[in-house]
């Protein structure tokens, strides 16, 4: 069975700092942290070897692509097997199950303003499906690699933040961005290992190594690959995982989902179609802070309603 027991401060804190950047030297991060560069490259070795942890390279998704938020009710006894047949999908990236057991949450990929076939025919012909419904994303405050762990100081993460090429050299951070073939070749050596050294992905690539240096660090001060620290919330001490769906009017939403994406327990905030306009996907230490983050966090920014689901199983997720 994997270990769920949360790490402590130190190694806490070495995770916080792959999260700001995921191909950061443990030189660096010695400096920032005030810790023995030996002591560093070892404890990443381990953590990353054991699969305590994981940093993947997350490219820029096209405006071709868009997502639904999906709620399926699913009937006693029938949850494993659509749940595995939802997880076999590529163009289904997370699915939460919930802690009542009848309900699957996922996020599904598909063509903005489509007919999602997924949506209109498969699920509803399911004979263990009880009820679907799908809202479609229109705005993303915040997701899963935009999330730093709650351990640094803001210097300490500014410091450790990878900075913006120069201005000059920066394209467009447009969404619309198509990879060249060599771009490519860098993005599919990165998916598995994000801090893969430049030398093994020029060798396995064929790529001269000056060739994957420039066009990676212009990828990665572009905005258009990014890198994600995968790790159990549960080996941080965050043990409740919830998703929190809310009413939000419409003079309010923008105001609201970015002051969402600032809190530490949000990793993920979008805004959707449908009467609960607002999701935030959080990890938070117990229901007390839960509790808190509803009762306190979440008054007086003008929200009128509040959903509330217990993650009992995350199925799927980006690098899992």
């Amino acid at each position: 069975m994997r270990d769920t027991s949360p790490l402590d401060l130190r190694d806490q804190r070495l995770i916080a700092a792959l999260q700001c950047d995921g191909r950061l030297s443990a030189e660096r991060a010695a400096e920032v942290l005030g810790e023995n560069p030996r002591t560093v490259h070892r404890r990443w070795r381990e953590l990353t070897g054991d699969g305590t942890v994981k940093v993947v390279a997350v490219p820029v998704r096209p405006d071709s692509v868009g997502a639904l938020f999906l709620r399926v009710k699913v009937l006693k006894g029938k949850l494993d097997a659509l749940t595995a047949a939802l997880a076999a999908r590529p163009d289904i990236p997370f699915i939460d199950l919930s802690a009542s057991g009848d309900e699957i949450t996922a996020v599904s990929l598909t063509e903005p303003g489509s007919r999602d076939h997924l949506v209109f025919r498969q699920l509803p012909a399911t004979p263990a499906v009880a009820s679907v419904s799908a809202a479609t994303v229109l705005h993303v405050f915040a997701e899963a690699s935009d999330w730093r762990h709650d351990v640094l100081t803001p210097e300490e993460r500014a410091a450790l933040t990878l900075p913006p090429g120069p201005p000059g050299d920066r394209g467009p951070l447009v969404n619309g961005f198509v990879p060249d073939p060599v771009d490519r070749d860098i993005m599919a050596a990165l998916q598995d290992d994000a801090r893969t050294p430049a030398a093994a992905i020029a060798a396995r690539t064929g790529h001269p190594a000056s060739t994957v240096r420039r066009r990676l660090a212009r990828l990665m001060a572009d905005g258009r690959l990014s890198t994600q620290v995968v790790v159990d919330p549960r080996r941080l001490g965050l043990f409740i995982d919830a998703n929190v769906m809310m009413q939000v009017p419409p003079d309010h939403l923008d105001t609201v989902g970015r002051t969402l994406a600032r809190h530490p327990a949000v990793h993920g905030a979008f805004a959707t179609t449908g009467a609960a306009n607002l999701h935030a996907a959080v990890w938070v230490r117990d229901l007390a802070a839960l509790y808190r983050l509803i009762s306190h966090d979440l008054t007086g920014l003008g929200i009128s309603g509040v959903e509330t689901i217990l993650v009992g199983h995350a199925v799927k997720r980006p690098g899992r």
